[in-house]
């Protein structure tokens, strides 16, 4: 079960975007998976070129597996007031693998540091709400041949969930790619001899690793 819970990091499931007026201010809060810091700061660049005119455009990444690399800038704002809340909402649902902006444009009516801490972090995670959260695990990915006889009830035993099929490729038999959890794959393994009498053994199937998402609303608190 333990095999099952582990989650390698999580990270913005998708892009997104989302605006709130605060005291005439308009703040609109930007949000991207990313892989790298070079991705990260191509991100920042295009929402600052796409907002040339605001007033602020406050951003701040997280990357690494164990957040290894931590950065934002107050973007002119009061020293601790707009970057280090948005990296503070991040760190909190322990997001890595992200980047935020948040664009301002100035309404007349000064917040204060405190009003200013509170618009920043609310601006972001509301832009973390819309994009949902993907927590990142390792998969193991099984790819073989079988023949036609036992595809169909093959794909009956995909509805008991331990496995998905990802990829199937008819030629003399089928190709296949299925997905399945590190602690199914053995079970998985087992499955396939017995449906095809032995045909489908061990030593044909290649199994690799990589890692999926799986997307999950974020918790308000």
């Amino acid at each position: 079960m333990a095999d099952r819970e582990k989650i390698y990091y999580k990270t913005a499931a998708d892009y997104c975007e989302k605006e709130q007026i605060i005291e005439k201010s308009r703040f609109i809060g930007y949000i991207m998976p990313v892989e790298s810091r070079e991705e990260a700061e191509e991100f920042i660049a295009e929402i600052r070129k796409m907002h040339k005119t605001a007033t602020h455009n406050v951003p701040a990444y997280i990357i690494g597996e164990k957040s290894e690399l931590q950065w934002a800038s107050d973007d002119r704002e009061p020293s601790g007031t707009a970057g280090a809340p948005i990296l503070h909402v991040l760190a909190g649902e322990e997001i890595t693998n992200t980047a935020v902006v948040v664009t301002r444009y100035f309404g007349g009516i000064k917040l204060g540091t405190g009003g200013l801490v509170r618009a920043y972090s609310s601006t972001a995670k509301l832009a973390l709400e819309g994009a949902g959260i993907a927590e990142v695990r390792e998969n193991d990915i099984l790819r073989f041949g079988i023949g036609y006889t036992y595809y169909g009830k093959l794909k009956n035993g995909e509805k008991d969930g331990i496995f998905t099929i990802e990829d199937a490729v008819f030629e003399d038999d089928v190709k296949l790619v299925l997905r399945c959890d590190p602690a199914d794959t053995e079970s998985v393994r087992k499955m396939l001899s017995e449906l095809t009498g032995g045909a489908c053994a061990g030593e044909k199937i290649t199994v690799e690793k990589t890692l999926r998402k799986n997307k999950k609303l974020v918790l308000t608190r």
